[in-house]
């Protein structure tokens, strides 16, 4: 599974005209599954995420996880994540998780991350939605991170 991970002062997404999730202060993810993924690599993205250090300490340094800093945390599905984009001018889509087996890793790792209870909350977009999502990047700070399937 892929998380694109942004250091966020604020963040929230909108479906429909409707706000359906938001945070302040914590990390915005976006979350792509592959061919292959299973509830445990959504299990260990999740708990990569929330111990993640990128939040900065006394003396400036990222050393403080988003559960440390007392953040939210914004969790977006999107398969472009997914894509394969090493040649010609459009993506491939081939190595993305099947959308029903995603959405299941998605709500894993939603799962896993609320039963951390991250004190800013936990917010959520829709799998599947037209989706726009607004965000303030703190730093700004951005990580991707990977937890690639068994081989």
């Amino acid at each position: 599974m892929i998380g694109f991970v942004q250091r966020v002062r604020e963040a929230s997404v909108t479906v429909g005209g409707e706000r359906v999730g938001e945070i302040g202060p914590g990390i915005a993810v976006l979350v792509g599954a592959v061919a292959g993924d299973r509830p445990r690599e959504a299990s260990r993205l999740a708990e990569r995420l929330v111990g993640y250090r990128i939040f900065p300490d006394e003396a400036g340094r990222m050393n403080r996880s988003v559960l440390e800093v007392g953040g939210g945390v914004l969790l977006v599905p999107q398969f472009t994540l997914a894509a394969d984009t090493r040649k010609g001018m459009r993506p491939s889509f081939a190595k993305a998780a099947d959308p029903a087996v995603a959405r299941r890793l998605f709500d894993d790792l939603v799962a896993v991350v609320r039963r951390s209870e991250p004190a800013g909350g936990v917010a959520c977009g829709r799998f599947g939605a037209d989706m726009q999502v607004a965000l303030v990047n703190d730093g700004p700070v951005t990580f991707w991170l990977d937890v690639p399937p068994p081989v």
